[in-house]
């Protein structure tokens, strides 16, 4: 039986966001970091949608530009109704898992025993929570394999009121079967009774950034975060970005994963920015070194990547480069964006919210789709009601306008074969 559980993400306010502190239930049976973290970033880019409304606008979602986990989503629209939701869209790694080849518009159509099946299940606790929810569980599927599987369903609204959009994302992974755990167990015995004996941990580089600068032991002092913080006038960019990496990765690997590790490394990812400024042919080489694309409408993307690494969590790095962002618009100095971070109140991530909302403000308001209809049948000329096609027992779905003279003028009409004509009709009758 699948287990069903709010999703709590949204109370971890932590900067790192470790997708293993989500206030999540155990599974069933073990599932990786990684399989949780998809889950945690959808949630996280899910919140980051949020702004001052109560639920995210689906005008701002566009699955097939999420190539995180867009691939492993799915998108209901209740707009008509919420008997037979309509699939806007399905991922292609869900679509090839679910053995769908041709087209699939509402949950009726979606296969027995699937795993969009199991998605679509929870998809009513949506509507009566208006909050995310996080679910796992195992089930055997279409090909009688035993599967292990965790996902999360999120609202989006078209007019902040009304739950009419449910966003959905769910990762899997297929059990072994009983007698192939057994030989894999076997195995794995075999191959740790063989093991080397383990040696010492290697040092840090000797001579490199970080020289000097080592994690401290369980029961010894904290780890000094100060640390070497700018390089000689003589040093290259790369020098610069070799500085900036190894504050990531103490940042990644600190036991204490303090605040102060991640706005170290935020702010020498920055002081690289401003090198990169100055040497923009070094800083091309580098980008095209590491197959990386400086984008005109978000440059910082590019920074953070090469220092953080460009499979870092995409959620992650956008804050870190809106951090940078702030810092270029204030015209913050080499070695001042640390101490800014830290001194913020509420820290990165309210700055990260204030840089967004912020964007909100400047930005021109979205067109009124709903109301540009609306218009537009308002002025719309008058049809011929003879020439508005009918489905065979003779029945239309039109749209009336109320004249000057009280009459009514069909101004509009569902085209043959839409999907929404039988659930209208259907309304109308009751």
């Amino acid at each position: 039986m699948d287990t069903l559980r709010g999703h709590d993400v949204a109370n971890d306010q932590d900067d790192f966001d470790y997708a293993e502190e989500a206030a999540v239930e155990t599974p069933p049976r073990a599932i990786s970091t990684d399989e949780r973290r998809m889950q945690v970033r959808a949630y996280n880019y899910w919140a980051s949608l949020l702004g001052d409304r109560s639920l995210p606008s689906i005008e701002d979602l566009v699955p097939d530009e999420l190539e995180d986990f867009g691939p492993y989503s799915v998108l209901l629209d209740f707009s008509a109704g919420l008997e037979n939701p309509a699939i806007v869209y399905l991922g292609s790694a869900l679509r090839r898992e679910c053995e769908i080849e041709g087209p699939i518009t509402h949950i009726d159509d979606v296969p027995a025993r699937s795993l969009v099946s199991r998605l679509t299940d929870h998809y009513l606790q949506i509507v009566a929570n208006a909050a995310p929810i996080g679910f796992e569980a195992e089930f055997v599927n279409q090909r009688g394999s035993e599967i292990l599987y965790r996902g999360i369903l999120m609202p989006f609204s078209s007019n902040d009121e009304t739950i009419d959009f449910v966003f959905g994302v769910i990762n899997w992974k297929e059990l072994a079967s009983g007698e192939l755990a057994a030989t894999l167990r076997r195995e794995v015995d075999e191959a740790i009774r063989n093991a080397p004996a383990a040696q010492d941990v290697a040092p840090i580089w000797a001579d490199g950034p970080a020289a000097g600068e080592e994690e401290a032991l369980p029961g010894e002092e904290p780890l000094d975060l100060a640390g070497m913080e700018t390089l000689d006038d003589d040093a290259s960019l790369a020098d610069w970005l070799a500085l900036a990496r190894d504050g990531a990765e103490l940042a990644r690997t600190s036991e204490a994963r303090s605040h102060a590790a991640l706005y170290r490394a935020i702010g020498l990812a920055y002081d690289f920015a401003l090198v990169a400024r100055a040497l923009p042919d070094d800083y091309a080489d580098l980008l095209a070194d590491h197959g990386i694309k400086a984008q005109a409408r978000s440059p910082m993307t590019a920074i953070v990547k090469l220092v953080f690494g460009a499979t870092y969590d995409k959620t992650r790095l956008a804050e870190y480069a809106t951090a940078l962002d702030h810092g270029w618009a204030a015209g913050m100095g080499v070695g001042t964006l640390r101490d800014y971070l830290a001194g913020y109140a509420g820290g990165l991530k309210a700055l990260v919210r204030d840089e967004r909302a912020l964007k909100r403000a400047e930005s021109p308001a979205r067109p009124d789709r709903k109301a540009a209809a609306r218009a537009t049948l308002r002025e719309a000329p008058a049809l011929d009601p003879v020439a508005i096609p009918t489905d065979p027992d003779g029945l239309a779905v039109v749209v009336a306008r109320r004249e000057a003279d009280g009459s009514l003028a069909i101004v509009g009409a569902l085209q043959n074969g839409s999907a929404l004509g039988p659930r209208v009709i259907a309304a109308a009758a009751r």
